[in-house]
Order: structure tokens, then sequence, then C-alpha cells
């Protein structure tokens, strides 16, 4: 017989009452007594009924995705690939959001448990400290762009670094030298990796001179921001690279409207490659990446584990490349750059 609940309480020297509350999320217990009784639970290997029900007897034929936010054409892009691939394997998609908070992702992972098959992660947050506290052990998991340490679990992530040299060596390359950087959230894995990147290459190319770097949230907004201040310094930037598109496109109309020519004046190049990337005036410059690919990779590896395929069960990590996409908003001539870019 595995390990009961009442097991779990008698270890933790809590209540059954306890440790129903704690694993389930609904409170009414101290933060000590909380981490108590899921380094028990952890340690026991103990299994809440209702995802014991799941991962042993029945399947729920459902996949859950934990993703940072659901906002902006990059998590679209991300879900459609999701979903499609959910959908071949006849699948259905539970989908929630952390907002970058600790508590909230921990709370979704706690409430999707025995409502799911596997689970597709893709959180600043999820560390090996946070995964073992929060995960079923043998719930079928798939990292997305959260890289642990060891190779714990099955990941597929971005080749951040490769694309982000491909974009500042453009831009080198295009005869730019003063380079400014849009950051992303702090503490976002996906946003050092570029920045060190860009760090990286400058020096590289151009020692000595020093790297511009500007704060942003991955929103249109805070690289509108970005871009107010830009055309605001003197000397001024003659490029800028923002760590995702969508703050590209928000620094280009505050380029704009102080009456300032893209890529003339200053040059604007992005990443993700997003749809609404090639359709903006100029079309953006950005290292792209097949984010519904991604998507739908991620969601091929985890049915294959629920499937119980021993190869899609091991603990790889997979580097997706990114692709240096050339458009009018960086190339000097870019009428005829973008023509045969795109």
């Amino acid at each position: 017989m595995g390990v009961t609940i009442k097991d779990v309480a008698r270890e933790a020297k809590v209540s059954v009452a306890s440790v129903s509350r704690a694993l389930n999320g609904h409170g009414g217990v101290t933060a000590e007594t909380l981490e108590r009784i899921r380094e028990v639970a952890a340690r026991l290997r103990y299994i809440p009924h209702g995802a014991a029900r799941s991962l042993i007897t029945r399947r729920t034929h459902t996949i859950g995705a934990l993703l940072p936010d659901l906002y902006g054409e990059f998590f679209s892009e991300l879900i459609r690939g999701i979903d499609l691939a959910a959908r071949v394997h006849g699948l259905q998609l539970l989908v929630s959001s952390s907002h970058d908070g600790s508590a909230e992702a921990a709370a979704a992972l706690r409430a999707m448990q025995g409502r799911v098959d596997g689970l597709l992660v893709m959180s600043p947050h999820a560390d090996a400290a946070f995964l073992r506290q929060n995960l079923p052990v043998g719930l079928p998991t798939v990292l997305m762009n959260t890289v642990l340490e060891r190779d714990d679990y099955a990941a597929l992530s971005v080749d951040n670094a490769g694309g982000a040299r491909l974009v500042v060596e453009h831009l080198l390359g295009e005869g730019y030298r003063r380079i400014a950087f849009i950051q992303g959230p702090v503490g976002n894995h996906d946003v050092a990796e570029r920045e060190q990147a860009y760090r990286d290459a400058l020096a590289a190319r151009m020692p000595g001179v020093p790297p511009i770097v500007l704060p942003g949230e991955f929103d249109e907004a805070s690289g509108y921001r970005a871009g107010q201040r830009l055309v605001a310094m003197s000397p001024r930037p003659d490029a800028v690279f923002a760590a995702n598109d969508m703050m590209a496109i928000g620094c280009m109309a505050a380029i704009r409207e102080a009456g300032l020519r893209i890529p003339e004046d200053i040059a604007v190049a992005g990443f993700d490659d997003v749809p609404m990337a090639r359709y903006v005036s100029p079309a953006l410059t950005t290292a792209g990446v097949r984010i519904a690919e991604l998507g739908k990779a991620a969601l091929d590896q985890l049915a294959g584990q629920i499937d119980g395929d021993a190869d899609a069960a091991a603990p790889v990590h997979v580097r997706i490349p990114a692709e240096l996409m050339v458009r009018a908003s960086s190339a000097r001539n870019h009428a005829s750059k973008a023509a045969a870019s795109d």
C-alpha cells in the first residue's frame, strides 16, 4: 500500500486536516507548518488522493500549462502551438498564469494536481526546490525556457545567447556603433542570457565601448518609456536592441514621436519574431523563434512521457535555435534587404 495522508500527518506531527489544507492550498496553517508538511510529503513521495487516481487508475486526457503571463503575441503563439499539438494527441489543455509570483505559481501547480496527466511549466520560479515542493513525484513534466542546474526534467529552451549575438553582430556589421539594449523583467532567465550575449558581443567587437542598458518589462509601454529615454540621450545611440519584439515596437513609437527616422537616425531590433513584427512600419529586424513550434515540441515530448515512451522520459535539455530576420528597421539599404529576407 502506498503512502497515505495519515502517514504524512504522523511524520509532520500535525492533524490530517492540516495536511489536507496545506497540500490543497486552502490556508489555515502557518508558513513553518506548511513548509514542514511539504518537506515530509516530498520525502515520503506522497501523492494526494486525486492525483493518485489520475496517475494510477485512470487518465484525465488533460494536460496543464503554467506560464508566467498570458498577455501578448508570444504567449498567444505559444499556446496556439501547444493546443494544436494537444488536439492531435487527443488531449485537452488547462492553462494558468503565475504573473511572476512564486506563491501564485505554487498555488496553480497544486490546483492542477489530480486534474491533469502531465504539466508544461514555464516559470522564473521553477528551480529544483520549487518543483520538488509543488509537483507530485512521477507526474510527467516538461519545462519550457526554464533551465535547471541539473537535468531532473525534460526541458526545451530558446538559444537566447545565440540569437542575441546574431542581432548585435548584424547591427555592428551595418555600421552602428552606439548600440543600446532594453532589458526585460528583473530575474528573468531569458533576459539574463540575452543581455550577457549583448555585452559579450560588444566587448569582443568594440572593446572599451561601454554598454547602454535601459530597463524594460517585456511590454510595449516599457519599450516606449525606454525609447523616450533613448532619444533624449546625448550623444544619442544610433541603434537599439530590445530583449523582445513588443518592447522594440513600443520603442519605435517613441522614436517616431520624437520626429526621428528608423533606421536612418536610430535602428531598432527585437527578439522572438512575433507575427506583428513583419507588419509594423518599418518591418522589424529580430531574432526569429518558431514560437508555435516550441509549444508543439514541448507538448509532443510531454505526450510521449504520458504514454510511457522511454525516450521521451529522458531528462534531456534541447536548445531551439534562433534565426536572424533582417528587415527594414535596421538595414542601411533596407528596401532591398527587407525584400530579400521576407
